[in-house]
């Protein structure tokens, strides 16, 4: 089972498709409606549907055979995804319980004109230009510095196509099998191919640059019961928003709708869909919509509570579809009979306030993923479906204290949860047979898993990927009639031989002990002298992401220590630990990070003038705040998209998801205490005249998560302080820390492509060698890796 995105146990490019192979026996024709093209043509990214579809009748009618080659051998490699059918190539992230992105949830729109015949409000104007000003003088000033790091950006930069092109070239998409038809996507296309085909023949059953997406990836692919229809998402980076594709299967493939912003989805039955709406980063209506002869689309939920957030989720046997909505903290859930799609859904628990609960289904019963009860940690419950209120619910399973729930799976005679403790990833198989639990304890060098997708319920085989920052993923199967683990076919790239991995723990100010995972090369001499790189994040229960980096494995092999705190308000002890770190809790996290670098220079990993911090997101918040109390701990700091400016983006409610954001950070607005311990932290509200390390961050412009005038005004004040305290102490070879802001006009806070990222890596990576000054320059020298 895939959990519904909001458990977070899942919240966690494309290309062209190859034009010259054969692929069809007969014309493949798009039949699109008046109705559907109006919709096609409003939406985003589709301007260009009616020429792509022009060209696909002309492309399509031309081939008339079967491939016989597979196409994974002729596309190059790039980091396509499906969500829930393994989130993704690109990395997948997993967020808390009760919420809805590891992302800051708020708008950057901040002085955004209103249509109106009155006066336009001078403080809206005055913002405005302020803000254009203010973007103005930063990109003057990062035009006028980037020219310095360009030589050693561009190094990096092919040393990391170097790593990408050696560690990937032979990575497989995920496959979702469906009885005898295998449906997987490859480089912006959706092919179809027969499980038992040893020749590799293949059917190609989408393309997104055949219809005008080339700027969009496929992130979701839904295939119906009966696999007459197919839905698809597709989304750009520089959007929030997807657009959902509906596809009528078989040899003339038609496009049967397009539904613009849209989320989720799922097939309720073979021509039934049900999706949900996203407006302004908020989903709170769920719809129904038909293909047969009573076509219709009505409203069939709609989420009153700012606070809450709504997502659909199919049972693993697809017995029920699920509407759930959740909140930070709260969780309610709607049945709807997959047997009876058009009937009223039916509500399993109301809402109550601290529980959290997600279902699954199995023979009649309704197992149930849930906080209620002490201790408030996860547990697996089942109840009858007839009566599922949690008075009826009863004890299948408790984890062990300390203990993160990272991922559940579903089968037919057995469950599996991914658990992480004590910095270790354990498999715990759960037995509705016998009743039994047997625990797997994973490999000690894993630090990351991705379950791939199973949509058969009955399978024999759990198929997952394990990875660290520095291992790249490999492919393990666990068989349920053998009751054993199976390590798949070893991967034909090099890995790593001699970096070792170090787990420590650090006593925070209140004596609480802080786990951080260390890697460095084995080989290294005088550890003291190498630099550094701390990464942190502790916000939303969303443990630090540890999956495999090419530029990670580049640093190790260039000397650096790599290490990653995982302090409280993140989720790598349960859900204890993110609540120990947020709201009135914040500056424990603070604590611990501050405490765990200095730990690791006591042990003589590397010292102050060596050290640099990297955070991303609601990371900036602790990595800002450190900035301002303890600056003389580290020398540089890259931050992405940071938050920064925590006090006035909470005060102000006209951002579409501040009020959803209090239970993480309180309510300034209504708690003169919550306001008080906010600025205590804030890192914009807290700057000062003193040494600050050199800070290099990056923005997006289109970001709707992170208030980009906040960046800005950040950055500013930054340089300021910095200047300020230079010009005061004035002493001979004073140093004056480079405060930097890069803000790119495309992109966005989510994940972007390979193509797109590795510039920006390489940027980061480039500041920081030259403010460390350490040798870690890229050198000709002996590899650690056979």
């Amino acid at each position: 089972m895939q959990l519904p995105r909001v458990l977070s146990l899942l919240t966690k490019e494309t290309g062209t498709c190859p034009s010259t192979s054969p692929l069809f026996t007969e014309p493949w024709k798009f039949q699109v409606g008046y109705q559907e093209m109006k919709v096609m043509m409003s939406c985003v990214g589709l301007r260009n549907l009616l020429r792509g579809l022009s060209f696909s009748v002309k492309y399509y009618s031309s081939i008339n055979h079967l491939q016989t080659t597979c196409p994974c051998s002729k596309i190059k490699a790039k980091k396509c995804h499906i969500l829930n059918c393994s989130e993704c190539t690109h990395t997948r992230r997993t967020a808390p319980s009760g919420s809805i992105l590891p992302w800051r949830f708020f708008s950057c729109k901040e002085g955004t004109r209103i249509s109106s015949k009155r006066k336009q409000n001078t403080s809206v104007v005055t913002s405005e230009l302020l803000h254009k000003n203010l973007l103005k003088s930063e990109q003057e000033n990062w035009n006028d510095i980037s020219p310095i790091y360009k030589p050693m950006t561009k190094r990096i930069k092919e040393k990391l196509e170097e790593f990408h092109n050696k560690y990937t070239f032979n990575s497989e998409s995920p496959r979702m099998r469906f009885g005898e038809n295998v449906y997987f996507e490859e480089n912006g296309c959706i092919f179809l191919s027969k499980a038992d085909d040893d020749e590799g023949n293949v059917d190609i059953l989408f393309s997104t640059d055949d219809l005008g997406f080339s700027d969009a990836f496929i992130q979701r692919i839904r295939i119906s019961p009966d696999q007459t229809y197919m839905a698809i998402s597709l989304k750009s980076e520089s959007s929030e928003e997807a657009t959902c594709v509906i596809m009528k299967l078989g040899h003339f493939p038609v496009v049967k709708k397009v539904i613009p912003s849209v989320f989720s989805f799922e097939w309720a039955a073979n021509d039934v869909l049900y999706y949900t709406t996203q407006k302004n980063l908020k989903c709170q209506n769920v719809f129904m919509t038909t293909f047969t002869y009573q076509k219709h689309t009505k409203l069939v939920y709609t989420e009153q509570d700012a606070r809450f957030f709504v997502d659909i989720y199919l049972t693993k046997d697809r017995c029920f579809l699920t509407i759930n909505s959740n909140s930070k903290t709260t969780s309610e859930v709607w049945l709807v009979d997959c047997r009876n799609p058009f009937a009223l859904p039916a509500l399993v628990q109301a809402r109550t306030k601290g529980v959290i609960y997600h279902i699954e289904h199995r023979n009649d019963e309704l197992y149930i993923l849930t906080t209620y009860g002490e201790p408030a940690e996860y547990k697996l419950m089942k109840a009858p479906v007839a009566s599922s209120g949690k008075e009826n619910w009863q004890l299948v399973y408790a984890l062990e204290k300390k203990t993160k729930l990272v991922d559940f799976e579903m089968f037919s005679d057995d469950c599996i949860m991914f658990l992480k403790n004590a910095g270790h990833l354990y498999l715990n198989v759960i037995s509705f047979v016998s009743h039994s639990v047997q625990s797997i304890k994973l490999p000690t060098w894993a630090c990351e898993f991705e379950l791939e997708s199973h949509p058969e319920h009955t399978t024999s085989t759990c198929y997952f990927q394990l990875s660290s920052p520095v291992h790249p993923p490999k492919r393990f199967a666990y068989s349920f009639k053998e009751n054993n683990l199976i390590e798949q076919a070893v991967q034909e790239v090099p890995i790593i031989t001699n970096c070792h991995t170090t787990r420590l723990l650090a006593k925070s100010k209140d004596e609480t002990l802080v786990p951080i995972t260390v890697f460095h090369n084995m080989n290294s001499e005088e550890l003291h002298r190498k630099p550094l790189l701390v990464h942190v994040y502790g916000a939303y229960g969303i443990d630090l992401n540890m999956s495999f980096k090419e530029e990670k494995l580049m640093l190790i092999e260039e000397g650096w220590i790599l290490a990653y705190c995982h302090v409280r308000g993140g989720g790598e002890l349960g859900l204890s630990w993110h609540k120990d770190g947020c709201q009135h809790n914040k500056l424990k996290g603070l604590h611990d990070l501050k405490a765990c670098i200095m730990l690791l220079h006591e042990l003589g990993f590397s010292q102050p003038k060596h050290t640099a911090l990297a955070a991303a997101s609601a990371g900036g918040v602790l990595a800002g705040a450190l900035c301002n109390t303890d600056p003389e701990l580290i020398r540089a700091m890259v931050l992405q998209a940071p938050f920064v400016d925590v006090l006035n983006t909470m005060m102000k409610t006209h951002l579409p998801l501040t009020i959803e954001e209090q239970e993480e950070w309180g309510n300034p607005l209504e708690d003169e205490k919550c306001m008080k311990y906010i600025k205590s932290y804030c890192p914009y509200q807290n700057i000062k005249p003193q040494c600050y390390p050199s800070v290099f961050i990056t923005a997006y412009e289109n970001d709707q998560r992170i208030p980009l005038t906040g960046v800005l005004r950040y950055v500013q004040k930054l340089r300021k302080a910095a200047l300020d305290h230079a010009s005061r102490t004035s002493k001979k070879g004073n140093w004056i820390p480079n405060i930097i802001l890069d803000v790119q006009a495309n992109g966005s806070h989510c994940d972007s492509s390979w193509e797109h990222s590795v510039s920006e890596v390489a940027r980061h990576l480039a500041f920081l060698n030259k403010e460390l000054e350490e040798v870690c320059h890229l050198q000709h020298h002996s590899k650690s890796c056979r």
